[in-house]
């Protein structure tokens, strides 16, 4: 696996512009552009003009904690569901909330089901905890093989399913899922990871907790919404359940200035559809670009998709790299391809001009 850094020139992005007015500037040395980062699906927008001015309110209001805020934010997500805010809970991040299901909902005796490949900090938090994990690969079309999932183990205690999955961006259908439901042992969780759900037109599963008491939503504000860096999530369930992920960590309040971010950005009624249709754009003109020089790519429905490069996948990944295209990881089980999360329509350019020179 290649470690690779999360962080890139921002700073000297920011310079550019002014550098440019200065005389002296034409006779300067060039300068090298700032790294493009298609590694960790992130937005390259980041947050929406109406966030930011809500994260500058959010420095005035630091002084205090921010459940007023939480509250709020739990209240707006759940009005626009459809549901009732008892049934919604937020955290630094869905990440926090995943972790805290794994630890609430598998033992030494209660495994963690899920497929491969797949979002791995499941896995992690599984091990770290000595509970059995058994991974089962996709189907061929790259949807989670719910049948074989459930057929692995009798009586896990949490099967994660992650639509649309990561990496591959694709999807699992609905259909599927209620079957999965229906199906699962008595006494299981069903975990459905939607961070990039708001990418896709397939429908949410959020509502569907108001009659199953052993469903799971998680929701993130990292994807769409473009903030990452705030660390905001959601996690979606029967009260009850929400009470065993809160022991590990629910009264940890997130910053003031990401709580006011997500409400802003839940309130932009054009934001998300809007960064929708430039996601769509950007990454089928890519993937269309790389399949007429016949490479085979995901059918993803996310921000992100993966390319069979039909070599050993760090080789590309540390050619790309060396060229200031940072790319995905290597997932074990799939060694020749690689992911690669969809930038704006200058990242996506230089993305195409770098591959091109493989």
């Amino acid at each position: 696996m290649v470690n690779v850094s999360r962080r890139s020139l921002i700073a000297l992005g920011a310079a550019l512009p002014l550098l440019g007015r200065l005389d002296w500037a034409e006779a300067s040395p060039a300068v090298a552009a700032p790294e493009v980062l298609l590694n960790y699906n992130e937005s390259p927008y980041g947050p929406s003009p109406a966030a930011r001015q809500a994260m500058q309110r959010g420095i005035a209001a630091s002084g205090r904690y921010p459940y007023p805020d939480m509250y709020a934010l739990a209240e707006a997500f759940a009005q626009q569901q459809g549901i009732s805010d008892e049934h919604v809970a937020v955290f630094a991040g869905s990440m926090a909330a995943l972790r805290y299901a794994v630890l609430a909902f598998t033992s030494e005796t209660r495994s963690l089901v899920m497929a491969t490949p797949s979002y791995e900090v499941p896995r992690q938090a599984a091990e770290s905890r000595k509970a059995p994990v058994h991974e089962v690969d996709l189907t061929a079309d790259h949807a989670h093989d719910l049948p074989a999932m459930l057929a692995v183990d009798r009586q896990p205690g949490l099967i994660y399913l992650c639509n649309p999955n990561n990496p591959t961006g694709t999807l699992t259908p609905t259909k599927a899922i209620e079957q999965a439901l229906a199906n699962k042992p008595k006494g299981s969780i069903l975990l459905v990871d939607e961070a990039y759900i708001e990418f896709s037109d397939a429908p949410s599963c959020v509502a569907w907790v108001k009659e199953h008491d052993d469903l799971l939503v998680l929701r993130t504000f990292s994807k769409i919404y473009g903030l990452a860096g705030a660390r905001l999530g959601l996690a979606i369930g029967h009260p009850a359940l929400l009470e065993q992920l809160a022991v590990f960590g629910g009264d940890n309040v997130p910053a003031a200035a990401s709580l006011l971010a997500g409400r802003a950005s839940l309130a932009d009624a054009q934001l998300v559809p809007a960064r929708k249709a430039l996601n769509t754009r950007l990454r089928d003109e890519t993937v269309a670009w790389l399949s007429a020089r016949g490479f085979t790519c995901t059918a993803s429905h996310s921000n992100c998709f993966m390319i069979d490069v039909g070599r050993p996948a760090e080789q590309v990944i540390e050619r790309l790299g060396g060229q200031g295209v940072k790319i995905g990881r290597v997932w074990q089980n799939w060694p020749q391809w690689v992911r690669v999360t969809v930038g704006n329509a200058d990242e996506m350019q230089r993305f195409r001009e770098v591959f091109s020179s493989l």
